[in-house]
């Protein structure tokens, strides 16, 4: 297959690069210029970049053009997706976050337990508040989204012996988890949470879901985690209760907007620790591995099967 890598030209160690195909039999071309995509795209069957670029990309010339394979997960910001080229089938790397989102979930939870968000806060006022945290075993989780992220997160969350419990759309059992529960189900269930991780993708059903009113029926002094997409919570009702003490402390990795200004009263809410959007980003594998999931993909495609990582333009996952 005749594929071009279209790299941003700041992307560093999350660049693509030809050595990563070697062995793969397929005619790759890198460029982090227009000029250089110009010149490729033309006899190009396949196209990786990232989500960033894409859009800005198109329309051209592509003829040739088959499969479109963003380096993210979640494509929500290049909605709508009037730009894609007729007959091209967009691709996400869904796939390539589970080990570092899981660490980083595992983490959390841990924080959350061992009442670290609160210490923070307090060796910030330079208070001596002795607090002593508790162990996860036997503690529950309810998890939203039960795709790569959710799903990784149940699994360090068994592994600590927690009670699992998934929130997804449909009803079906998932491995990872002890039970599973529709969203219609979510309100009935947040009572008897003790943390709730949020690892949804954002979609038109999943944007506001998490309501001041479903985190205060959270007990109290419940953990709240968002690896999944700032817009999913409201963040203003997180500060209020963390401010107000319902809610016990939060572990929060992607916000609106991003970056935080500053100023935002998320820098200074109580219990509350923030990370610039890096939890499930690994720089040392993290090019490696997309490309492995692409070519993974490109060989269902010359196999006949179902393309793992098509990306579903109506349900936005």
């Amino acid at each position: 297959m005749r594929i071009h890598v279209q790299n941003g030209a700041d992307d560093g160690a999350f660049a693509v690069t030809a050595a990563m195909f070697d062995g793969s039999g397929h005619s790759v071309s890198i460029g982090t210029t227009q000029a250089a995509f110009d010149a490729a795209i033309g006899d190009a069957e396949a196209l990786i970049v990232p989500s960033s670029l894409a859009r800005g990309l198109f329309p051209c010339a592509a003829p040739q053009l088959r499969l479109i394979f963003c380096t993210s997960a979640g494509l929500e910001k290049l909605a709508p997706y009037d730009w894609l080229p007729q007959g091209v089938t967009l691709l996400n790397n869904s796939g390539v976050h589970s080990g570092r989102a899981g660490e980083y979930s595992a983490m959390a939870l841990l924080m959350l337990a061992g009442q670290m968000p609160a210490l923070i806060t307090a060796q910030h006022e330079q208070c001596w508040d002795k607090r002593f945290g508790s162990v996860l075993r036997g503690r529950h989780v309810g998890i939203l989204g039960v795709g790569d992220l959710g799903a990784a997160a149940a699994r360090q969350a068994r592994h600590f012996g927690m009670r699992t419990t998934g929130i997804r759309a449909r009803p079906e059992p998932h491995p990872d988890f002890d039970r599973i529960i529709t969203q219609d189900q979510l309100d009935d269930a947040l009572p008897g949470l003790e943390f709730l991780l949020v690892a949804a993708p954002l979609t038109p059903a999943t944007a506001g879901m998490i309501t001041r009113a479903r985190m205060q029926a959270l007990p109290q002094g419940a953990g709240v985690i968002n690896i999944g997409r700032g817009a999913i919570i409201d963040q203003e009702a997180l500060c209020d209760l963390l401010d107000s003490g319902h809610l016990g402390g939060a572990v929060i990795d992607v916000f609106v907007p991003e970056p935080i200004p500053p100023g935002h009263r998320l820098w200074t809410t109580r219990n509350l620790v923030v990370t610039p959007h890096c939890a499930a980003d690994d720089p040392n594998t993290y090019a490696a591995d997309s490309v492995r999931v692409f070519l993974a993909n490109v060989a269902a495609l010359r196999e006949g099967r179902a393309l793992p990582n098509r990306f579903d333009t109506i349900r936005g996952y």
